[in-house]
């Protein structure tokens, strides 16, 4: 875990569920830091820092191009 490293923070867990679809079809390890918690009481997203999207360092380039796609005019998550 120690190579994986913060690429985007989210507030809300339904940001997160598209993007996380796109990133199973392309096979990257991920994991979102405090998800299970601010499902829980999603009032602690701002104590706790948000939702936090960990990615290996070789795949960030491929989800920073993810994360441009959804974030063009037809859909908005971050």
């Amino acid at each position: 875990m120690e190579d994986f490293i913060k690429i985007a923070t989210f507030n809300f867990t339904h940001e997160i569920v598209v993007l996380k679809h796109r990133l199973e079809q392309e096979d990257i390890a991920y994991f979102f830091e405090n998800e299970t918690t601010l499902s829980v009481a999603p009032f602690y997203a701002n104590a706790l820092g948000g939702i936090r999207l960990k990615i290996h360092r070789n795949d960030f380039e491929t989800v920073r191009k993810i994360l441009d796609e959804l974030n063009g005019p037809n859909l908005k998550i971050v």
